[in-house]
């Protein structure tokens, strides 16, 4: 057999010889896509933070006739109008949820934050905020129960605010689960699951500051008290509906609450333990009339004068409010008989089945969408800064943004929810997202200061304070963690976050459980138990992870600084400083349990590079050479030529 000729890595050229295929290999020759691979030398690694390219592989419109273009428009016009329905339906999908998490836990809620002794530790008070807000799925519904229970007088201003700062922590969780929805995809995912966590962090690390500082200053309490006392504040409008409008028509024929219900449980209210979350009256009318009633004794008369006895009955005058039910609501509900916690769970599951497949549909349609020219367009809008000087100005207009949407869909899990898919599949980076997600932050409390200025004249002050206590909660967050850039810390600790549930997707899991239910339920069960308790348990976990997170940094930047037993963690068993024995076991327990769900059989990075080289069809070229790619029994097809 004839010599074949071998590249020469440094000019490409043929010149050398490759020795008989029947003689024996020095040297192993490393796999290569194509020769160009060869000559360049190997490249680096691509940064999955870098946004994809969204290509355009179809028909460029140039090249098509006029019934392809007509064809074109049309089907564009249609995917955008299916993903507009697609959004509709999401948005009120998460109203429903909110709805069903009320019927599930809405009691619950109220009985939590009924017991004042615990509020008044601030700790507690956070935890119960996270909770509640997690319960009903609503940070408007915890903030308006706080808000009735400072009106009544059963909970002060200070001790209110810390639950405030739980509530602005529990609504985070809606967009981190909606990052879910991607994990079929690692880099997607990746990105979807940091865009998402970034909001998390930023309001986990404003708590860690602005807590401790409140408990010792009363800073935020001060300063809303001044402003509240400098402004002549009067009782205004109540807040306009501008998303809700659109979407109450589908939601109130699907079910209606009784708000009210919560609030009273919160408030003492015995009748409202026995009363159903489900409205049935929407058109009541109530009258009160001046009623002779009995009385247990003259005592509990109104006034001297209108109390007498009749044998062993002591009667009075009193006013007495009679409610007459009018008509009915009209919600598919209404005359259905059953429990509240059966409606919820009915609910519950329906509304996460449309979410998701919403989500899906919509992250499936803004990819056929968003490729080629159009994508470029939109990716230059949203994420290139302003010219030099005015940078940095880029970032407060997307917080202005961000504040201004939210204030227009009034909710920020919707708004939030909205952008973590775009952040997956690469049109919003997540330095884009971040400020985003702070404007959102805004807006909520805009929201709610309009709902506090509606409030009666009596209840004002307390209703609009705890209403600034949260816009200045998130002020004073985003002047920590964003005007210098050394300081976005959450954007740091979300992409590590990333990398990691990128690489342990079950991790991401793990993490909502932990950060949303186990660790604010743990302290809350420590709280119940007495200040001793919680601080004898809580302080040496502190001290520990400090210790921890010393360790971790100094080992990645200053080693020599520390003893040679600490320079690394392998003094300890693998399971407690890696993920790999864990991650083992759970591909363990899916394999047996999960065998036939192919969304279970979570591919390795290796796996998914080597199918995303075929789909984009960068496998084996015609000028590649399979000779180089390793295997022994690939079939010679490149000739020698003359040099």
């Amino acid at each position: 057999m004839a010599p074949r000729p071998e590249l020469d890595d440094s000019s490409g050229d043929m010149r050398k010889e490759v020795p008989n295929m029947n003689e024996e290999k020095a040297v192993p020759i490393g796999a290569a896509h194509s020769t160009v691979a060869l000559i360049e030398g190997e490249q680096e690694q691509d940064d999955p933070w870098d946004l994809p390219e969204l290509q355009d592989n179809g028909v460029k419109w140039a090249d098509l006739d006029t019934k392809g273009k007509i064809l074109r428009v049309v089907i564009s016009v249609g995917k955008f109008i299916l993903l507009v329905g697609c959004l509709y339906v999401f948005v009120c999908s998460l109203d429903i949820l909110s709805s069903a998490f009320q019927l599930v836990g809405g009691k619950a809620a109220g009985d939590i934050f009924q017991d004042n002794s615990v509020l008044s530790n601030p700790l507690a008070g956070l935890v119960i905020g996270v909770l509640v807000t997690l319960l009903v799925q609503s940070s408007s519904t915890s903030s308006s129960i706080v808000v009735s229970m400072v009106s009544s007088g059963l909970l002060k201003v200070p001790t209110a605010i810390p639950v405030i700062m739980g509530t602005n922590i529990g609504t985070s969780v809606t967009n981190t689960v909606v990052a879910m929805t991607q994990v079929g995809d690692r880099n997607k995912f990746r990105r979807a699951f940091a865009g998402a966590t970034v909001h998390d962090f930023f309001n986990w690390l404003s708590v860690l500051v602005l807590l401790p500082l409140e408990v010792a200053t009363g800073y935020m309490y001060k300063v809303t008290g001044l402003l509240i006392d400098a402004f002549n504040i009067q009782s205004g409008e109540n807040a306009p509906e501008l998303l809700n409008v659109i979407t109450d028509p589908v939601t109130e024929a699907i079910i209606m609450l009784d708000e009210s219900v919560i609030s009273g449980i919160a408030t003492g209210d015995a009748e409202a333990k026995n009363k159903s979350l489900i409205k049935i009256w929407c058109d009541t009318f109530k009258n009160t009339t001046l009623m002779n009633t009995t009385v247990p004794s003259v005592l509990n008369c109104t006034s001297p004068s209108l109390c007498w006895t009749d044998g062993n009955l002591t009667w009075t005058l009193k006013n007495v409010s009679q409610t007459f039910n009018i008509e009915k609501c009209r919600h598919i509900f209404v005359n259905a008989n059953l429990s509240d916690l059966a409606v919820g769970l009915i609910l519950l599951a329906l509304s996460l089945l449309v979410l998701c497949s919403c989500l899906i549909i919509i992250v499936k349609l803004l990819n056929s969408m968003l490729k080629g020219q159009v994508a470029m367009v939109i990716k230059k809008i949203l994420n290139t800064d302003f010219p030099f000087p005015f940078g940095w100005v880029t970032g407060y207009i997307a917080i202005l943004v961000g504040a201004g949407m939210t204030f227009i869909v009034q909710s920020s899990s919707v708004f939030t929810s909205a952008i973590t898919p775009l952040v997956g599949i690469g049109v919003i980076s997540i330095e884009r997202a971040y400020p985003l997600s702070l404007g959102s932050n805004i807006g909520t409390t805009t929201t709610a200061i309009l709902a506090a200025m509606a409030s009666p004249g009596e209840t004002l002050a307390n209703s609009l304070q705890i209403a600034l206590v949260h816009f200045l909660f998130n002020i004073s967050g985003i002047l920590l963690w964003y005007p210098i850039p050394f300081t976005r810390v959450p954007i740091r600790l979300a992409k590590a976050l990333g990398n990691v549930t990128a690489q342990y997707r079950w991790f991401a899991g793990v993490y909502i459980l932990s950060c949303f239910f186990f660790i604010p339920l743990f302290v809350f069960s420590l709280s119940l138990a007495g200040w001793q308790v919680l601080v004898g348990v809580l302080v040496p976990i502190v001290v520990l992870l400090l210790f921890a997170i010393v360790v971790n940094v100094l080992q990645a930047r200053r080693p020599q600084w520390l003893p040679s037993c600490l320079r690394s963690w392998d003094f300890l068993p693998l399971w407690m400083h890696s993920l790999e024995p864990w991650d083992h076991v759970v591909s363990w327990m899916l394999g047996h349990c999960c065998c036939c769900c192919k969304c279970c059989q979570l591919k390795s990075p290796d796996e998914e590079e080597e199918e995303a080289v075929v789909k984009e069809g960068k496998g084996v070229h015609p000028l590649d050479n399979p000779v180089m790619n390793g295997k022994d029994d690939a079939p010679i097809v490149m000739r020698a030529t003359s040099l």
